[in-house]
C-alpha cells in the first residue's frame, strides 16, 4: 500500500491496498504527500527517528562490550568498520565543540 487515486487537478483522492484502472500509481506510505493526505506528519520524520535508533543500537553495543558480553570482533567487519567510524567522527566533534576545554571552571 498504497496506489494512488487522483483528482482531474493531481491531488490524492484515496489510497488503495491494490492497483485498479484509475489507480495505477504506487508510493511508499511515508512519502510526504502520502502522509499528509493520510494526516500523519510525523512518518515524515523516520530519518530522525533511525538516526536517535542508531545512537541507541550504539550505546546498547557500548554496553555489551563493556560488561563483555560481545567483543568487537564477534561484529562483521563492515559492522566493525562502521562502528568505529562513528566513534571517531562522534569523538572529534566532541573535541570540536568543547569550546571551553576540559579544565575551565566558570
Amino acid at each position: 500500500m498504497p496506489y494512488i487515486r487522483r483528482s482531474a487537478t493531481g491531488e490524492i483522492v484515496a489510497l488503495l491496498h491494490e492497483a485498479s484502472p484509475d489507480a495505477q500509481e504506487f508510493q511508499s506510505a511515508t512519502t510526504p504527500e502520502v502522509c499528509a493526505f493520510l494526516g500523519l506528519p510525523m512518518i515524515n520524520n523516520f530519518a530522525g527517528l533511525d538516526a536517535d535508533f542508531i545512537r541507541v543500537m550504539e550505546d546498547l553495543i557500548d554496553v555489551m562490550l563493556d560488561k563483555g558480553l560481545l567483543r568487537l570482533t564477534d561484529l562483521p567487519a563492515e559492522a566493525q568498520r562502521k562502528l568505529l567510524a562513528r566513534k571517531d567522527m562522534r569523538r572529534r566533534m566532541q573535541g570540536a565543540l568543547d569550546l571551553l576545554g576540559g579544565n575551565d571552571v566558570i
